[in-house]
């Protein structure tokens, strides 16, 4: 199978390195000092799972280059899903899937209104990695996973096959019946970097401090009611699963929000906590705490986009 990996960050170089590792024909796009350490020494994933190095590899910053691939994995942060747009028609044959890995819940419908809903498939992943240095990926939690499934059907030949492949790479993979399922339940899952990103503690401090505990639960309820309201049904024990999810973290984790933020990076804000403001507004449901989280980091965000200046 030909795969472009669209982003080679935590996400991207993980499950690309993982596939390409397994004989896959994969194609990594990236750019500046990550992929010119790629082309030199080839990608190096350090994994609980075991460390590993895919060289040689096919790398490059141009996608006309590439030609028409089978899947499209988009390893891009929510809010660089625009900057793709341009990129994606050099990569579609008639029967390219692209699958959105990204955190949040709008990435397949915006990706359909670019290139057609026909080539988009639904996507979430379980994964704790991030890009540790120019040509290395650092695998440090969680049991790497891919659920995808059809936007409009319970499942088809396309993401059995996709299936398929990424189990012969060693990658947990799952078809949903109903995509936005389990993708409202990752999401579920966000809350507490939400919350760490206002409070700029760790896993550790915010599942200890009853305080902090409570918000998350109160921030998790609030997003199964959207959900419901929004016709997607969660388990009973989705919120159980949640915190049991959170106290099994090693205890320095943060997330990628938390981290970009902290560090005054542009961050996926917006697809986390912005989203939820705007489907309570839609569906006329409460989220106060949303609204608290959103515009208390809103200015944050706004000053490492460049939008806002704080005084000195």
């Amino acid at each position: 199978m030909r795969i472009a990996v669209l982003g080679v960050g935590g996400v991207g170089g993980y499950f690309g390195g993982r596939l390409a590792q397994a004989g896959e024909d994969v194609i990594f796009i990236a750019r500046g000092a990550h992929l010119q350490a790629m082309q030199e020494h080839g990608l190096r994933v350090e994994s609980l799972k075991g460390d590993f190095v895919v060289s040689p590899l096919q790398a490059t910053d141009d996608p006309s280059r590439i030609g028409a691939v089978d899947v499209v994995l988009v390893g891009v942060k929510a809010w660089q899903l625009t900057e793709i747009t341009s990129v994606l028609p050099f990569l579609l044959g008639p029967s390219t899937c692209v699958v959105p890995l990204q955190n949040g819940l709008e990435a397949p419908a915006q990706l359909a209104e670019v290139i057609g809903i026909q080539h988009v498939l639904g996507g979430t992943c379980a994964i704790y990695s991030y890009r540790s240095a120019p040509g290395c990926i650092r695998h440090i939690g969680l049991e790497p996973s891919i659920t995808l499934g059809e936007l409009n059907a319970p499942s088809s030949t396309r993401t059995t096959e996709l299936k398929n492949t990424l189990e012969r790479a060693g990658i947990n993979a799952m078809v949903a019946p109903d995509i936005r399922v389990p993708m409202w339940e990752k999401f579920l899952i966000l809350r507490w970097g939400v919350i760490g990103a206002l409070t700029r503690a760790p896993a550790e401090v915010l599942r200890s401090l009853p305080q902090t505990r409570e918000m998350i639960q109160q921030a998790c309820q609030e997003v199964v009611t959207v959900a419901k309201a929004c016709e997607v049904h969660l388990s009973e024990d989705s919120l159980t699963h949640n915190m049991e999810l959170l106290d099994s973290l090693p205890a320095s984790a943060t997330t990628s929000l938390q981290r970009d933020l902290m560090e005054g990076y542009p961050s996926e804000l917006d697809a986390q906590a912005g989203v939820m403001v705007r489907l309570g507004e839609t569906t006329r449901t409460a989220v106060p705490l949303h609204r608290v989280l959103y515009h208390s980091l809103l200015p944050m965000e706004m000053k490492a986009r460049g939008q806002i200046v704080f005084p000195a």
